[in-house]
């Protein structure tokens, strides 16, 4: 297909196809011309994929760069390429990193993980250091209510990561696998926040209107 065509079939604009390619973000296409190429379904695959990370996983165009070259390099082991997805949808460094409250909530997060077994990498880990983010915030906020919270999340979480991994495991080809743990984790994330939402709006409307019709009828 024409890069036209490519643009039609993939929804986004051809402007917008253009800027990928230039970008490195979607490879070359095969020339028939001067200023023509044709272009096959591995680029509308790799155009949808990159739409994806972009609109869904809010990522920029830097970080799916990463992600990409990552996935891309058949060196890689898959850990590494994991990495590379986790490192795209964690948040950039907190301003108070390194104070002793920040420091007191990773030590916390790191054992809470190891007490349940977790094989965590203390060393440029994007995600112990936002988890800690999170949890110094919520000690800042001085609300000891939420702070069962905090084990709450452990609990949830690694069911949901070990399914998510199997999954992802149980793919045919390599290729298939690293997709597949790029997609998983950074459109993941996205739907598990975007449930949480959902249902944290059933669950306090349930409680809210339980309660007022307990109230209105004496309960």
């Amino acid at each position: 297909m024409r890069i036209s065509e490519l643009s039609a079939a993939s929804g986004v604009p051809l402007p917008t196809v253009k800027y990928y390619l230039r970008e490195g973000l979607l490879p070359a296409g095969e020339r028939t011309a001067r200023n023509q190429a044709e272009y096959g379904p591995e680029h509308l695959a790799r155009l949808r994929l990159i739409r994806a990370l972009v609109e869904v996983g809010r990522l920029s165009v830097a970080d799916v760069h990463a992600v990409l070259a990552a996935s891309d390099n058949p060196r890689l082991p898959l850990n590494d390429v994991l990495g590379a997805a986790h490192d795209a949808v964690t948040r950039r460094a907190a301003p108070n990193r390194g104070e002793p409250a920040w420091n007191d909530a990773r030590a916390l997060v790191l054992d809470m993980a190891k007490q349940r077994g977790w094989q965590v990498h203390e060393q440029h880990c994007a995600a112990l250091e936002q988890a800690a983010d999170a949890v110094a915030a919520v000690v800042a906020t001085d609300m000891p209510e939420l702070y069962p919270l905090i084990d709450v999340y452990f609990e949830a979480v690694e069911p949901m990561a070990r399914r998510e991994v199997e999954a992802v495991l149980s793919m045919g080809s390599e290729d298939q696998i690293v997709r597949g743990v790029v997609i998983g984790t950074v459109l993941g994330e996205s739907l598990l926040n975007a449930l949480r939402l959902l249902a944290q709006q059933s669950v306090s409307t349930e409680l809210l209107e339980g309660g007022e019709a307990g109230e209105a009828t004496g309960a």
